[in-house]
């Protein structure tokens, strides 16, 4: 792309939706940089949206903004697969695909300056010309004894993917400034090039209406606790469920409320939690829609999130903006992500969890301070100033591509 591109105004930007709903964070941060993209200073850039699910249309309409469908995002997306599982350079496959690759074609056609990849696809260091890319996580790196992220070729493909996007994109979102070290770290490249851009509760937390069925419908315990997380091993649900055992001790109106779908180890969890006598005390409700997920929290004693993985989480995000109190894995970027407003422990430690939710479930006083306190930093973390980090991180990457 030359440098003349971003010498006139506006520029064309573009942001690649190829990620469906069903992909949880990764979906709801394309969903709040479509938005913060939509309050972009229209004279400086004119905002281009490609996607293919057309379940963004509706967002995009609520957002203002013009979408254009495409049509071999499936194909597209399988031979960038392809080309990464084969470990074609980055450099050969952005001379390559655009003969091969059909999507690249149609993306190219839209003519931008510049394309915004916001759930770190392949495609995002293959495409010729500027791009702005993202790494949500490099848990195969830090955690590479969990299958999900290790087993076969998984580490080996994620390390391709990873390692290509950090150093061909001519930036690279991550989600906390403990993930920007961790990318500087493991590929050596330039944290100049590293933007930390968190994670931030959905903008429909607040904006939708709770549906009127919502008690009858998933006939929740009077008081639970809630784990919103598909069943991975590295979400550590068997722990959880030890754990509550425990507290069921001393306070035997415990329950716990898992959310999530009926996949990958779900049927391990829940013979776990038969065999440990828990099932009475657990409620396993399935995958819930996210403009559902608001009703969990504001009925829920607190969150719960024994994860692995990291650096930080989506649903601390929204329990705290909703009220609901906070107890999280000690790991990597949470500290970071909740301060004060959360109650910390291993999550190795079955004690340190239990501990910790018996305090909040026990103490009144206790919860009403958490949540008082998530709502108060939440009240720092919002769309508006995602917007301004947004908009700042533009500005500096094109300032320094206009320089070089």
């Amino acid at each position: 792309m030359k440098e003349a591109a971003f010498s006139r105004q506006p520029v064309e930007l573009g942001l690649f939706l190829g990620v469906a709903p069903t992909a949880g964070g990764m979906f709801q941060y394309a969903q709040s940089l479509a938005e913060a993209l939509s309050k972009l200073d229209p004279v400086r850039y004119k905002v281009t949206i490609a996607y293919s699910d057309q379940e963004w249309a509706p967002i995009l309409v609520r957002l203002g903004l013009q979408g254009k469908t495409l049509k071999h995002v499936k194909w597209g997306q399988r031979i960038a697969n392809a080309a990464m599982v084969l470990q074609i350079p980055a450099g050969m496959c952005q001379r390559l695909l655009c003969w091969f690759n059909p999507l690249v074609n149609e993306l190219r056609q839209l003519r931008c300056d510049a394309w915004i990849f916001p759930a770190q696809e392949a495609l995002s260091y293959q495409m010729p010309g500027l791009v702005v890319g993202t790494i949500h996580d490099l848990m195969h790196r830090y955690e590479p004894h969990f299958p999900e992220v290790s087993s076969g070729f998984r580490f080996h493909i994620r390390e391709q993917r990873f390692r290509n996007i950090s150093r061909a994109c001519v930036a690279v979102l991550v989600d906390s400034k403990v993930g920007q070290d961790q990318v500087v770290q493991s590929y050596h490249v330039e944290a100049s090039k590293i933007f930390s851009l968190p994670y931030v509760a959905p903008s429909y937390l607040s904006s939708t209406n709770e549906r009127e069925d919502f008690d009858r419908h998933y006939q929740l315990p009077f008081r639970f606790l809630f784990y919103p997380a598909q069943f991975w091993p590295h979400k550590n649900h068997k722990r959880l469920i030890e754990s509550i055992k425990t507290v069921a001790q001393r306070y035997p109106d415990v329950a716990l409320v898992l959310s999530g779908g009926f996949r990958h180890a779900y049927e391990e969890v829940r013979d776990y939690a038969e065999a440990l006598g828990m099932v009475e005390r657990i409620r396993f409700v399935g995958y819930v829609p996210d403009t559902d997920l608001q009703g969990f929290y504001r009925r829920a004693r607190a969150l719960v999130m024994p994860t692995f993985f990291g650096p930080t989480n989506i649903p601390p995000l929204e329990a705290m903006a909703l009220g609901c109190p906070v107890l999280v894995s000690g790991i990597y970027g949470m500290f970071e992500q909740c301060g004060d407003a959360a109650l910390y422990f291993s999550p190795l430690s079955v004690d340190e969890m239990t501990d910790q939710i018996l305090k909040v479930w026990g103490d009144d006083a206790l919860a009403q301070e958490l949540a008082r306190k998530g709502i108060e930093r939440s009240q720092g973390k919002t769309q508006l100033q995602f917007n301004d980090q947004v908009r700042t991180i533009l500005d500096r990457v094109f300032a320094a591509v206009v320089q070089k």
